[in-house]
């Protein structure tokens, strides 16, 4: 083999047990990676040149080991070992000896590209150089590096003790042997592996950051407000964080830094960053490192929020709305016996009416098994089960509205149906009452055209199932007047549910920023970038999800985000939100999720 040769991977030993490992850079991610390395009985070499960091990386080290001792998850003999093996050091030199060195250093590639090459020389020709990046090409850096067969990326989540994945990231010049030994040393460190190859933002990112982007521009355009963003995607998804919120955490300047790399690989519109990144980052308020971002915080580093300018005003103050204690419900799926169930417990007279009485009452037979579940369980009395069930009329025909103060309706995401609908609403119902439409995806403006008094016409869209789901998207027209904007507020307060405004356009705040990430998940597998358990995985353990993309998309119905995903891409005109071919090659071939047996996976038969 001549010098300039690239080496025989299969002679060549790689260190399995990675018993000694250097981490480059003891700043948040640094510090917390080193703990897990020295609790799981690895050697630890931190190297800062900054011995402030250092300092700071032991204080953390020590204060969390003190922290498990008190909680009794170690001894403190075992606190003593993890202590003893983590040492600091100013100089790389001090990486000859790690069987693999781990670099989390800022994301700037010129500083990465300088620390492998100064590792280059101080190494042992077996060691493993793994970078930490999320955003830049580990392709490059190997590339540039003298021994690019023992270069690959170790992406950890933050908090890294706590986050459980682990992005193994292996360019197209890794040997298979290095990939296999970090992935083995991640399991031993209790983390869940997976392997990805080299684009940025790998899964977790790829599709987190895209998704907040989106958040980013929505918020830019005074579509919500950062508070309601927020409240959205918490309550409507499950999710841990607001995308607002996340950002101010991750560091808005660190985000922008992501979006960047990801644009320039893929062009796609949706990862340029929303100039409201650009802007805030140029200004210094980079997110709670900072003490201001998106919010202002108590101080620098600080995650207690303090109000600012921007904090909204108590909803007393959207003025006086119309008296509402009677309620109309119309239809007969489970959206429409939630909702009535929901009006029901919260002291309301409700008539729940459907296309024929016999539908109506089944409705309601649905929503006493429902209330009996809920007394079982211990969440309610028989008493309060009893009043709720007296509250409810069931009625064949929407005649039965005449006196309602409210009508809401939750029949099938047609518009035509929902117009006619409407039309029926406005013959039917007194003067001054307030129509509301459930739709996730319709213009409501449409339904509101359907009637004489579009200004009595507003969105309450309901997440399902409506019993237990706490927000309210609160869609206003341009033609909806205030007060009924002020009474359906104050409505959703009085069944304890949380509202949060928006205008009437496609998705609303959730849909919109729900579904343009689970295309773009659909895509990753299209691409055979990732599998649909690695990107499931991915998005729970790293980014904290309740369920994964295509876990989701099962449950939500195929056909149901194809309609909407066509929507959205409709309205927005962008070419990153036509559908994925793939959704509609399953949704062609019946493959419908749970409901049909088949989605992207397939599901017992009940």
């Amino acid at each position: 083999m001549g010098p300039s040769s690239t080496p025989d991977l299969s002679t060549e030993v790689i260190p399995l047990s990675l018993s000694t490992v250097a981490v480059v850079g003891l700043g948040t991610m640094g510090t917390g990676i080193a703990e897990v390395l020295t609790r799981a009985g690895r050697e630890v070499i931190g190297i800062d040149t900054d011995q402030a960091a250092a300092r700071q990386a032991v204080a953390s080290l020590e204060a969390a080991t003190a922290r498990a001792v008190q909680r009794e998850r170690i001894s403190e003999r075992e606190r003593q070992g993890i202590l003893a093996r983590f040492r600091t050091f100013s100089d790389l030199q001090a990486a000859a000896e790690a069987d693999l060195v781990i670099e989390v250093v800022p994301e700037n590639y010129e500083l990465k590209r300088q620390v492998f090459a100064e590792l280059d020389a101080v190494v042992r020709p077996d060691a493993i150089l793994a970078t930490g990046t999320n955003a830049l090409s580990v392709t490059r850096l190997a590339a540039d590096s003298q021994r690019p067969e023992r270069v690959l990326g170790v992406h950890f989540f933050n908090p890294a003790p706590a986050m459980k994945l682990v992005e193994v990231v292996s360019s197209v010049l890794t040997a298979p042997a290095a990939v296999a030994a970090v992935t083995q040393l991640a399991r031993d460190l209790g983390k869940d592996p997976i392997a990805v190859g080299d684009r940025p933002g790998f899964v977790a990112d790829g599709l987190l950051f895209g998704y907040l982007n989106q958040a980013a521009a929505m918020y830019e355009s005074k579509y919500a407000t950062r508070e309601d963003i927020d409240a959205a995607m918490r309550l409507g998804c499950g999710l841990p964080m607001g995308p607002l919120a996340l950002l101010d955490l991750i560091g808005v300047d660190t985000a922008r830094t992501v979006l960047e790399a990801m644009y320039a690989e893929s062009h796609d519109r949706l990862h340029a960053p929303a100039p409201i990144l650009g802007q805030l980052a140029e200004a210094g308020l980079t997110g709670r490192k900072a003490g201001r971002g998106f919010y202002t915080y108590e101080a620098p580093g600080s995650p207690t929020v303090v109000p600012d300018a921007e904090s909204p005003a108590a909803d007393g103050a959207l003025g006086a709305g119309r008296t509402v204690t009677s309620v109309g419900v119309a239809g007969s799926g489970t959206m429409a016996s939630g909702i009535a169930e929901v009006f029901a417990k919260a002291g309301f007279d409700v008539v729940l009416a459907a296309r024929s009485l016999e539908k109506a009452e089944k409705a309601k037979a649905r929503i006493t098994k429902s209330l009996d579940r809920s007394v079982s369980k211990g969440r309610m009395t028989a008493e309060a089960r009893d009043a709720a069930l007296a509250a409810i009329t069931p009625a064949g025909s929407l005649d039965a509205f005449a006196e309602v103060d409210l009508a809401v309706e939750a029949v099938a995401e047609d518009l035509e149906v929902k117009q006619q609908l409407f039309a029926t609403l406005d013959k039917v119902c007194k003067p001054g009452a307030v129509l509301a439409t459930t739709t996730s995806s319709l213009p409501v403006v449409a339904c509101a055209r359907a009637t004489s008094r579009p200004q009595d016409v507003i969105g309450m869209h309901f997440f399902n199932p409506a019993p237990a789901m706490k927000l309210v998207e609160v869609v206003r027209t341009v033609l909806t007047a205030d007060d009924v904007h002020a009474t359906v507020r104050a409505v959703c307060a009085k069944v304890r549910k949380h509202a949060v405004d928006c205008g009437d356009r496609a998705g609303f705040i959730v849909n919109a920023l729900l579904f343009p990430y689970l295309n773009n998940a659909i895509k990753m597998v299209q691409e055979h970038y990732a599998s649909l358990d690695d990107i499931d995985a991915a998005m729970k353990l790293g980014g904290g999800y309740p369920m994964g993309p295509f876990e989701l998309l099962d449950v939500v119905g195929l056909d149901v985000s194809l309609a909407i995903e066509k929507v959205l891409h409709a309205e927005f005109r962008d070419p990153g939100l036509a559908p994925a071919p793939l959704l509609e090659h399953l949704v062609a071939a019946g493959c419908l999720g749970r409901k049909t047996g088949r989605g992207f996976r397939e599901y017992a038969k009940r």
